[in-house]
């Protein structure tokens, strides 16, 4: 008889508290309780720091509880490709990830399913696996979400999407967003107050514990993207690094919002870059070249599930 979590049946795994019994429906995620994965592979395209030269072990899950208008990985957001797979194959996945040289296990987006996430992270530590736990997340998340994640997750790497409440209600349906992330945000630089970085098969300075916080600079959204800049190094320093990305991509469905139908300037990330340097940021990492591409965004074949 397959063990029921109770966390699925009455779901407030995020602000939105859509309390649905996901044994019986789907979530505004897409999501039920069953696990579905759209890729398991070694990804090489995140910041050095975990990537490496070797890769990072990246698990993309399907569904998301955002709803961007934006959004460049549509296939697997919108719960449309995937494999359903059991918590004993998920822990499985980990270990073959870890045979490849992966210098961790990055979970990607899978906010919806952290009670089944906690239970494979907790078997895969008990079988002695030897690399980092890395949670990829948008940081829309309940506080109890996060903190059901404490001595599991090693790294974490939260977006800051927004500062500004009325933007994320317009451009990714998320009431409650700006509240929200900050509380995450806070929460997981309290579990991992400081940056940690190692040797790991050759490759050199590999985080092994903290916080990297990414911001995706919309078009034209400069000032709330220097805003989030402020906010992050006033409130945490040198604790955390910053990650500034430029690889907004249009996606051929913003005909409504025709303000973000574009990629961002070169005079717009420049801007943003010596701001953050401006105001003293040092932790941090930028995206040089041609990023905003569709080739930077994985085949969602279901490989390696």
């Amino acid at each position: 008889m397959k063990r029921q979590i109770d966390e699925y049946a009455c779901c407030e795994l995020c602000p939105r508290k859509c309390r649905v019994n996901r044994y019986e429906k789907q979530g505004f995620c897409n999501e039920k309780s069953e696990l579905h994965v759209s890729r398991a592979a070694l990804h090489m395209w995140e910041e050095p720091c975990i990537s490496g030269m070797n890769g990072s072990g990246t698990v993309f899950f399907s569904g998301c509880n955002m709803g961007c208008v934006f959004c460049q990985n549509k296939k697997i957001s919108r719960g449309e490709t995937f494999k359903e797979i059991t918590i004993d194959r998920l822990t499985d996945i980990f270990f073959e990830l870890e045979d490849k040289g992966a210098n961790n296990i990055n979970l990607v987006t899978g906010d919806m399913f952290i009670p089944s996430i906690r239970i494979a992270i907790e078997r895969a530590k008990d079988r002695g696996i030897g690399i980092p736990f890395l949670f990829n997340t948008s940081s829309y998340l309940s506080l109890d979400a996060v903190k059901s994640l404490d001595g599991l997750i090693d790294i974490y790497l939260p977006d800051m999407k927004y500062i500004r409440e009325q933007d994320a209600i317009k451009y990714s349906r998320a009431k409650g967003y700006v509240e929200a992330a900050k509380d995450a945000i806070d929460e997981m630089v309290r579990q991992c107050p400081e940056c940690i970085f190692e040797t790991h098969n050759g490759d050199e300075n590999i985080l092994q514990k903290g916080v990297v916080v990414r911001h995706l600079l919309i078009p034209g959204m400069l000032i709330q993207a220097k805003l989030i800049v402020k906010y992050l190094y006033g409130k945490y320093g040198d604790r955390i690094y910053i990650s500034l990305m430029n690889q907004f991509t249009p996606n051929g469905e913003l005909e409504n919002y025709p303000e973000i139908d574009r990629k961002v300037t070169k005079r717009e990330y420049d801007s943003l870059i010596d701001y953050s340097a401006e105001i003293g940021v040092k932790n941090g990492y930028m995206q040089v070249g041609e990023t905003a591409k569709e080739s930077f965004i994985p085949n969602f074949d279901c490989e390696g599930v």
